[in-house]
């Protein structure tokens, strides 16, 4: 009968998993977007190959996130005002690169301290409007980021990285996009020019901070502090992967719905996973042929941003399978690769991936609960 029974579940089983399947991975082909994509690509190519001419690629990531979060955080209009705003949004980001390299090296506690401020400071953003509170997102994600690049120097003597360059990196790629900004202004005959991301929310509206939101912006900040204490603290091998795998995971409010919180745990995992088997391309290599490989996973890094920022609005699990795996590929490509630090990487990841998934369930448990209230006395 037991046997029956379970032979019975199967087939719901199955269903209630391709349904969730099919929605996860739904694609909206009118919102793919290459054009976006290529351009991206393009000007992302300017500071790869002048870091490959320089040979100081240990800068690339720092300038690719200024240059990518400038071209995000543009809010358009006359060029003066996008020239100001993007500045604004670069010193903001110099001030973030500069704190995260600086502790970077120091002792675990510092970083676990610094990570919990920069989150929750990011979280509470929201009470300045919704694109302030993108904006301290796009510099949260950066920190946590530039926290395990940071990290991930220190511990190798064969590469020296200096706070103040990668400041100055961050600043390049802002201005670059700056100066993007301006040709593109001249070519349309110094018009006003829409927003290069219109999908992205551009109300500045303050808003007043309720309890729920400030509650998330406490829990979310402990999860960031949590995972780097983990990482950073027990000096877990490629640990680092934790805490970027559940910034990318996380939901950054109680209300997105579902659907794009299990996007966001698939893409992650998905990403991690490409990235993990494509950094063992150069497991065992030497000389110049090392340094081929390395060149040739930059390369594709960019590609997988092209391509995340083309697919951004056609499917959300696909856009952070991509953007998780440029980042993880390129703030990894100096670890030495074996099967042993594959095994660790995915593993770390699904910790990380884990601990936001389990801790936005409860804190979406403590929502409800705090909706209804407490019982009344009869």
């Amino acid at each position: 009968m037991a046997i029956a029974n379970g032979r019975a579940r199967r087939p719901a089983v199955r269903a209630a998993v391709t349904g969730w399947l099919s929605k996860v991975f739904a694609l909206d082909p009118a919102a793919l977007n290459w054009p976006r994509g290529v351009a991206v690509l393009d000007v992302a190519l300017v500071p790869l190959l002048v870091f490959w001419a320089i040979g100081y690629q240990q800068y690339l990531l720092s300038t690719l996130f200024g240059l990518l979060f400038a071209g995000l955080d543009d809010p358009g209009g006359a060029y003066g005002h996008r020239a100001s705003r993007i500045a604004l949004f670069g010193l903001v980001g110099a001030g973030v690169t500069a704190l995260a390299f600086g502790i970077g090296s120091d002792a675990w506690g510092w970083l676990v301290l610094a990570a919990f401020a920069v989150t929750l400071v990011a979280g509470l953003a929201v009470a300045f409007g919704v694109r302030r509170f993108v904006t301290a997102l796009l510099l949260n994600v950066w920190f946590v980021v530039a926290l395990g690049l940071a990290f991930n120097f220190h511990h190798h003597t064969r590469i020296t990285s200096h706070t103040w360059a990668q400041v100055l990196a961050w600043a390049g790629g802002s201005a670059l996009w700056i100066a993007v900004a301006f040709l593109g202004w001249l070519i349309h005959g110094r018009e006003e020019r829409p927003q290069p991301v219109p999908e992205l929310p551009g109300d500045t509206s303050r808003q007043k901070l309720g309890r729920p939101q400030v509650m998330f912006a406490v829990v979310r900040a402990l999860v960031i502090a949590g995972t780097v204490a983990l990482a950073f603290g027990l000096d877990l091998s490629h640990g680092f992967w934790m805490p970027i795998a559940a910034i990318i995971a996380m939901k950054p409010s109680l209300e997105q719905a579902t659907l794009v919180a299990s996007q966001r745990l698939a893409g992650a995992l998905i990403g991690a996973a490409a990235a993990a088997l494509l950094l063992l391309i150069p497991a065992g290599e030497h000389g110049r042929k090392l340094f081929a490989v390395d060149r040739g996973l930059e390369v594709v890094a960019l590609i997988l941003f092209m391509h995340a920022v083309a697919m951004r609005f056609m499917n959300y699990a696909l856009y952070s399978a991509a953007i998780a795996a440029g980042v993880l590929i390129l703030v990894d490509i100096p670890q030495p690769s074996h099967y042993s630090a594959e095994g660790y990487r995915v593993l770390w990841t699904l910790c990380g991936v884990g601990i936001g998934v389990f801790t936005l369930l409860l804190a979406g448990l403590l929502a409800k609960h705090t909706a209804k209230g407490p019982p009344q006395s009869a």
